[in-house]
């Protein structure tokens, strides 16, 4: 049975040498899986940040890589790349590994046992980062921007506030210095205790607050990082902050920056054109 593929993305690697173990022609391209890789690939059940770009090299020969997914094989010998997976990341049966898509056929000299340089697109990944930061960011003043409207108890985020996030939260999607994520305000989050109706009445007055919490973190210049249980790709990652309101600890599987410092600004948009559905855009503007 194969082994799961190490990854170096955690730290912010965006190169290394590695050993190709299988290659897969089909109608969309070529998937090449190696035995270790620095690209963070798409996650297939919680798609929120894109998957690295870049290019697999030997020598003098390189081909781009288009996109980084999620793979996997079963026990049976099944191969399945991306939303073809039938399990959920990390499922016993199934060894998880990271699949490098290339447009066409694979070139002769990239063939299973091959050694290879494997390089990420460097100014996408952090520009991505940056995004996947400022989304938890956003996230975390958003939930303190409305602890006040909360009835009932609907558990603490990160920094031990009410949990508007956890509850309410539909989806969310990472993009280069930015993300856009959706929540959903029902019957079940009134029935959780939350206050819809002042919400959307004082929705300009939230959103002063966000943008004026993200400032204040920024302005501390907090620390960042992940901390891994372990190297492979199904091996929990947490992201860690050291913001002036305490350490705050979030599981992902995606990539960071290493200092808030990094930032300019983080500034949020919130849309409640559609009743039940509250859309926030964060637009993160890096250092000069």
């Amino acid at each position: 049975m194969s082994t799961p593929t190490i990854v170096s993305f955690a730290d912010g690697t965006i190169t290394g040498d590695a050993t190709v173990t299988r290659v897969e022609n089909g109608p969309d391209g070529t998937i090449v899986v190696v035995d270790a890789t620095p690209f963070h690939p798409v996650d297939h059940t919680w798609p929120d940040q894109p998957g690295d770009a870049g290019t697999i090299s030997a020598a003098e020969d390189s081909v781009p890589v288009s996109e980084a997914l999620m793979a996997a094989v079963s026990e049976e010998g099944e191969f399945a790349v991306g939303r073809d997976i039938p399990a959920k990341r990390g499922t016993e049966g199934w060894t998880w590994l990271v699949a490098h898509r290339i447009d066409g056929a694979a070139p002769s000299w990239l063939a299973e046992g091959a050694r290879v340089t494997l390089t990420v697109d460097g100014t996408r990944r952090a520009a991505l980062s940056r995004g996947h930061t400022a989304c938890h960011l956003a996230s975390l003043a958003l939930d303190l921007s409305v602890a006040d409207l909360w009835r009932k108890d609907p558990g603490e985020d990160a920094l031990g506030n009410p949990d508007f996030e956890g509850r309410a939260n539909q989806s969310s999607r990472i993009h280069q210095d930015g993300s856009v994520d959706e929540y959903r305000l029902g019957k079940s989050l009134r029935r959780a205790g939350f206050d819809t109706e002042t919400f959307a009445a004082t929705l300009a007055d939230r959103e002063q607050r966000i943008n004026a919490q993200l400032a204040t973190w920024i302005a501390a210049g907090a620390t960042s990082r992940i901390e891994t249980d372990g190297p492979t790709i199904v091996d929990r990652r947490r992201w860690h902050c050291e913001l002036p309101d305490g350490e705050a600890v979030i599981l992902c599987g995606g990539t960071h920056v290493h200092s808030l410092a990094e930032f300019s600004s983080i500034t949020v948009m919130l849309d409640l054109t559609a009743p039940q559905l509250l859309v926030m855009t964060t637009t993160a503007t890096p250092a000069a």
